[in-house]
C-alpha cells in the first residue's frame, strides 16, 4: 500500500515514514500543504497522513480541495489541537480520522489499517475489460476463464490501467502510481512491464486489450 506523509516537522516526518516503511508500506513524504496537494492530485494513494498546521496550505485546506475535486483518498489528520471543536471541524472538512500529538506508532498504524480497510471495501472489488477480470480483493486475474499469474508490480500497473479503462495513461503517470517518487529506474522500465503484461494478457487472444497510444502512453480498451 502507498501512503503520503505530509508533516513539516522533519524529524517527526522521518520517524513516521520509517515506521510505515517498516510496516511494509511504500511511502512518499513532503513538508507543506502545497506539496501534499500536488502529490495527491498526481498519484493514487491508499491513504494520506496530514499534519493540520503546515506551511503554504493547512491540512484542512488540502482536504477541502481534494474532496471538492472528488478525490476520496482516506486522510488521517495529525495535530496538537485536541479540542472537540477542532476534531469536529477536521472531520467535517472530509478527513476520515484524527490523531492527537503525541501519539503511539501502534495506534497510528491501527488507525491507518482501519481507514484503508473501509476505503478498499468501498472501491469496486472486481474490474473487467472484455473477458479480462481483475479482483482487487483476492488479487486474482483471469482472462477467458484462465487464471493469470502476475507479479506485484505487474498487478499494480494492470489495476491502474483498468481503473483508467478507455483513457490513455502516460509513462510518468504509471511510474507515479506504481512506484514512489523516490524511485529512480531506467527510462524504459514501464515499457518492459507493459511488454510483460502484453505477453500474459494478450498473447493467444485475437482481441488485444492493451493498446499503445502514440505520444500519449497506453490504454486498456474494450473489444469492439
Amino acid at each position: 500500500m502507498r501512503i503520503l506523509v505530509a508533516e513539516d516537522e522533519r524529524d517527526l516526518n522521518r520517524l513516521i515514514s520509517e515506521a510505515l516503511e517498516d510496516a511494509g508500506y511504500s511511502v512518499d513524504r513532503c513538508y507543506d500543504g502545497g506539496e501534499a496537494l500536488d502529490f495527491l492530485e498526481c498519484a493514487v494513494y491508499d491513504a494520506a497522513v496530514l499534519d493540520i498546521l503546515m506551511p503554504v496550505k493547512s491540512g484542512r485546506e488540502v482536504v477541502r480541495e481534494l474532496r471538492a475535486q472528488g478525490i476520496s483518498t482516506p486522510v488521517l489528520f495529525l495535530t496538537a489541537l485536541d479540542g472537540v471543536d477542532d476534531r469536529v471541524a477536521g472531520l467535517d472538512d472530509g478527513a476520515d480520522d484524527y490523531l492527537v500529538k503525541p501519539f503511539a506508532f501502534p495506534e497510528l498504524l491501527a488507525r491507518l489499517r482501519a481507514i484503508t480497510r473501509k476505503y478498499s471495501q468501498a472501491k469496486s472489488a472486481t474490474l473487467t475489460a472484455g473477458d479480462l477480470t481483475l479482483d482487487t480483493a483476492s488479487r486474482r486475474v483471469s482472462r477467458g476463464g484462465r487464471e493469470i499469474s502476475l507479479s506485484a508490480k505487474e498487478f499494480a500497473i494492470l489495476e491502474y490501467l483498468m481503473r483508467s479503462k478507455g483513457a490513455a495513461v502516460s509513462r510518468e503517470k504509471i511510474e507515479n502510481n506504481a512506484w514512489n517518487y523516490g524511485y529512480e529506474g531506467g527510462s524504459n522500465v514501464v515499457d518492459v512491464y507493459i511488454s510483460y503484461l502484453r505477453r500474459k494478457i494478450d498473447d493467444g487472444f485475437e482481441q488485444k486489450l492493451i493498446h499503445t497510444v502514440r505520444g500519449a502512453g497506453w490504454m486498456i480498451k474494450e473489444p469492439e
